[in-house]
């Protein structure tokens, strides 16, 4: 358990793929103990943390059992607290002021938690929602289609699977305004779709990217391509040609 370095206010007690609950009072207040629930959302570029964040609260004879029901070990991304740490604040009375934030800083024993989790920590919180397809919970407004919130994974299989808007010549430029829009594209996901990332430009003007678009579906020889508009710019897309056995 850490105790060195900044001003711990948070005890992880443990977490898993959609959930992180922390305290900062295990001096029991009417035989219970308050604790805070963030909800976490695992993508391909990171783990991203709710801004919100729910209060519930524990039995003080049973948070360790507590602990154990909310974050079953069949979970792959399951990890809790050093019970025997546990035990000791609980038997102190441990407490301090719960932070605004969590943070590395403000966390009492951040070595019980996942290097990812630690880290997204560190980065601004964000709007989540559950996937409009597969229910997984995923950061707002990143993957829009067909005014349905998705997450990368549904989105990439929709969008840059084959039923997609592909294209085998320049675009025309009225057409860059409806370009599919993304947070970002994950190479991960569009190997497995056998979809490549041809060009990716950004910090040009709008007329300059678009030329650049235009120029590698000229320069890139028959094949389909799909221009995506994303947070940084534009990013052109190309389907791999069918193997032939």
């Amino acid at each position: 358990m850490q105790r060195d370095g900044g001003d711990p206010r948070a005890y992880v007690l443990g977490g898993n793929a959609g959930t992180l609950a922390y305290a900062s009072n295990l001096r029991a207040e009417n035989r219970q103990i308050t604790a805070y629930l963030l909800t976490l959302a695992w993508t391909p570029v990171g783990v991203v943390v709710g801004d919100g964040h729910q209060r519930v609260n524990i039995a003080a004879d049973n948070v360790a059992g507590w602990v154990d029901q909310t974050f079953p070990p069949d979970d792959d991304r399951t990890f809790v607290s050093s019970l025997r740490d546990l035990d000791m604040l609980m038997r102190i009375g441990w407490q301090a002021e719960p932070p605004e934030r969590l943070s590395e800083n403000t966390l009492l024993n951040p070595e019980d938690i996942p290097d990812d989790v630690l880290d997204a920590l560190g980065h601004p919180t964000a709007p989540l929602v559950p996937c409009a397809m597969c229910r997984r919970i995923s950061v707002r407004d990143d993957f829009v289609w067909n005014e349905r919130q998705l997450c990368a994974w549904d989105y990439h299989a929709a969008v840059f699977g084959k039923r997609g808007p592909w294209r085998g010549v320049p675009y025309e430029e009225r057409l860059f305004e409806t370009l599919p829009r993304a947070a970002y594209v994950a190479a991960p996901l569009l190997d497995e779709l056998s979809v490549d990332v041809v060009l990716a430009v950004a910090g040009l003007s709008p007329a300059s990217m678009q030329r650049l678009i235009n120029h590698a579906i000229e320069e890139g020889g028959d094949a389909s391509y799909m221009a995506v508009r994303t947070v940084d710019g534009l990013t052109l897309l190309r389907e791999r040609p069918a193997s032939r056995s």
